[in-house]
């Protein structure tokens, strides 16, 4: 496994620079071999530029950590039934990807670089599609907009009611089609805990370049029909594993944290929770006073706003997300939870392994690229 890895991780590396190469080629042998798999991507082909091609590639690498990867494998798995993803079509993503990666190394693509990938994809395949074949729920759920409100000028609440209830965890996210963008599929995490009637609560911030959150935040209207795959994810609280838990968000990224938090404030006694909050300027926590008052009516509970820069807070502390949680030592005892930017989580969590803290106290969700 260890040799295979590091081929797979060598070529890679040789390929990397030339990804948009990789990418045109792989798209166009992959239309070739299935037509149909055409109609799974968005009319713009552009918006989708090497979303695909780096997916599959990060879940290649990580074929020698199983206990991240096969969870993350089976959940995606059965999230590709949405698109009514069949045998055949994992066949030909496996020979476009392989073909492409061939076509650009030219001698670096040796017979033992080529089984490496090989037999990587195909363990991943096998995983995705036992996990879709076992799968007795709906491929996806529609839910209809039941309200969306403006937070800020590029920030939007929508809450949602499903046609049926979706059987989502608290911390999970869910991949999301809205009408504005056909076959535009974001990840986007509930903001709170299952709730009898089922409604999902999502915070929306619009960012630079995001045709979909542009289009959520100005452009949902009450009455939209959203679509949903299954619940994705494995951010939790073991209430009875009798560790304390730290919590690190930044901007949105306090959204699954928030259903964690909704999910415990249904108990009367749980584990002490920290959670260090965080953005560029006040504007960014926005949701800082609804947690004040769940800290309020919850003893067990203490939430730490952090601002990069801009006027102090009663109560906060300045710097990054990894500056700040950092300074409180290696954290021993505690499971910590990391949810924000992929650029957030990267940061902290290697400051947070620098500073001593072990890598199994540390979880998120790493495989939203987006």
């Amino acid at each position: 496994m260890t040799a295979m890895v590091r081929l797979i991780r060598d070529s890679w590396v040789k390929a990397e620079p030339y990804l948009p190469e990789v990418t045109q080629f792989f798209y166009g042998m992959l239309f070739t071999l299935a037509p149909a798999t055409r109609d799974f991507f968005p009319i713009n082909m552009e918006v989708q530029r090497n979303r695909m091609v780096r997916a599959l590639v990060h879940v290649v690498q990580m074929v020698d950590q199983p206990e991240d990867l096969v969870p993350f494998l089976r959940q995606l798995g059965r999230d590709h039934r949405k698109f009514g993803v069949v045998p055949k079509h994992y066949e030909a993503i496996g020979t476009a990807l392989l073909a492409a990666m061939k076509t650009q190394l030219g001698p670096d693509w040796t017979p033992e670089v080529e089984r490496a990938w090989a037999e990587a994809f195909t363990i991943v395949a096998r995983q995705m599609q036992e996990a879709a074949a076992a799968d007795t729920n709906p491929p996806s759920w529609r839910g209809r907009v039941a309200e969306h409100r403006r937070l800020s000028w590029d920030l939007a609440m929508v809450r949602i009611e499903p046609e049926q209830p979706i059987p989502f965890q608290a911390g999970q996210y869910l991949s999301v089609e809205v009408p504005q963008r056909p076959r535009l599929w974001r990840y986007l995490s509930p903001a709170n805990a299952p709730r009898e009637d089922g409604s999902l609560e999502f915070h929306i911030r619009a960012v630079d370049g995001g045709w979909v959150s542009r289009a959520i935040v100005s452009h949902t209207q009450q009455g939209d029909t959203w679509r949903f795959g299954p619940p994705l994810g494995r951010l939790s609280v073991d209430r009875e594993a009798g560790r304390d838990v730290l919590m690190i968000a930044g901007g949105t990224g306090v959204a699954p944290l928030q259903a964690l938090l909704d999910e415990l404030s249904q108990w009367g006694e749980n584990p002490k929770v920290r959670l260090f909050y965080g953005g560029r300027t006040r504007e960014d926590l926005y949701a800082l006073e609804g947690l004040r008052m769940v800290a309020s009516c919850n003893p067990w509970f203490t939430v730490t706003p952090v601002i990069e820069k801009g006027p102090a807070l009663v109560g906060c502390e300045q710097g990054t997300l990894a500056d700040v949680v950092t300074r409180h030592g290696a954290w021993p005892g505690h499971e910590v939870l990391v949810s924000g930017s992929p650029a957030m989580i990267r940061a902290t969590v290697s400051r947070m392994l620098v500073a001593g803290t072990a890598l199994e106290q540390i979880h998120y969700d790493p495989f939203t690229i987006d």
